[in-house]
């Protein structure tokens, strides 16, 4: 049953993105329902990102949209991870609109997106999280099960 749930709603959520997205966000591809490519950029004139576009995979579970799919950045020779307080160097992006506690089934991949795209026009700080190289050294995690604190939902 689930499966075709989120058949179903990725399904309608792709139709909706080949019809159009907002600006600044492009759809790489899509050629499953397991993972999405998409493109970003930040739109206002915030130095950090000037002329960057960033590439986001999206890896969705048989349980979406109950269950938020994993969502990180990939690095690409033309596609650097953006530096913020909140994303790791690897990618990993610490939001708690993508934790468990933070997603709703009213989110949708486009709406993911908007998000990031503001959570980088709003940063003001060069720098990345706390611990970083550790993090990244050690992390043998997948996202979806690593427990992150939300100390600061300013950045």
């Amino acid at each position: 049953m689930p499966v075709q749930f989120a058949a179903k709603r990725l399904g309608k959520e792709l139709s909706k993105i080949q019809n159009g997205l907002p600006p600044g966000i492009e759809l790489v591809s899509a050629d499953n329902l397991e993972e999405w490519l998409l493109d970003i950029k930040v739109l206002d004139n915030n130095p950090l990102y000037l002329n960057e576009t960033y590439r986001l995979k999206f890896r969705f579970s048989q349980s979406y949209p109950i269950e938020p799919p994993e969502v990180v950045f990939v690095k690409q020779t033309d596609r650097p991870i953006p530096i913020h307080p909140h994303i790791y160097s690897n990618g990993i992006i610490c939001l708690d609109l993508l934790g468990q506690q933070g997603w709703s089934p009213v989110q949708s991949v486009e709406s993911v997106c908007m998000s990031l795209q503001s959570m980088l026009t709003g940063n003001t700080k060069d720098e990345r999280p706390p611990g970083d190289e550790e993090f990244v050294r050690g992390n043998k995690q997948r996202p979806k099960d690593i427990e992150f604190y939300y100390h600061d939902n300013t950045v």
